[in-house]
């Protein structure tokens, strides 16, 4: 039986082990910290690698597994300003900084090609939408000139002399309407 369904939902996220540093845990080029874990940063070197728990679809936080008693922590980006990022986010601005060939990657040129990515993603998508709207309305429309340009048909011109859509000779009482 589950008693914590939150601890129950961490449990099977991906693991990562790593050995904690003076300013924390470093997974990837982010930085990790959180005050709650002074009192293990001060016995740090008789400290083994510590369990880590980082959910794929946000690597804004990771769990880190208490040796002591068994429960997760929360420990969050070390720079609280840093948007929320997918794994999947991540490593395609890792891939695209190793491509402009930078060799040593920092957290802050990390977080500006992911921010640089996203920009290009909703300018492409709102461009794209545009554009289709755009050619909706061309297909179908045409041009305020051929629409003016438009005549009705002949039938549903008023006679000469009268105006109005409907004269006193084309009304038909209900009575007289054909059934079908």
């Amino acid at each position: 039986m589950v008693t914590d369904a939150s601890t129950f939902l961490v449990d099977f996220l991906p693991v990562v082990r790593r050995k904690l540093t003076r300013t924390g845990f470093v997974i990837d080029h982010v930085h990790y910290f959180r005050n709650g874990l002074k009192p293990w940063i001060a016995r740090r070197s008789q400290m083994e690698r510590f369990v880590i728990r980082r959910d794929p679809r946000d690597i804004s936080r990771i769990w880190v597994l208490d040796p002591d008693d068994g429960s997760y922590m929360p420990v969050p980006y070390r720079t609280l300003s840093y948007p929320a990022v997918s794994v999947w986010e991540h490593r395609a601005a890792l891939e695209r900084l190793r491509a402009e060939g930078r060799e040593q990657v920092d957290e802050d040129a990390l977080f500006r090609t992911v921010e640089h990515m996203r920009t290009i993603t909703e300018t492409a998508s709102s461009t794209t939408r545009k554009a289709r709207r755009n050619a909706e309305r061309r297909k179908r429309g045409g041009t305020a000139d051929e629409i003016s340009m438009t005549r009705p048909p002949p039938d549903l011109l008023p006679p000469e002399g009268k105006s109005g859509p409907a004269t006193e000779d084309r009304v038909m009482p209900f009575e007289e309407i054909e059934q079908w």
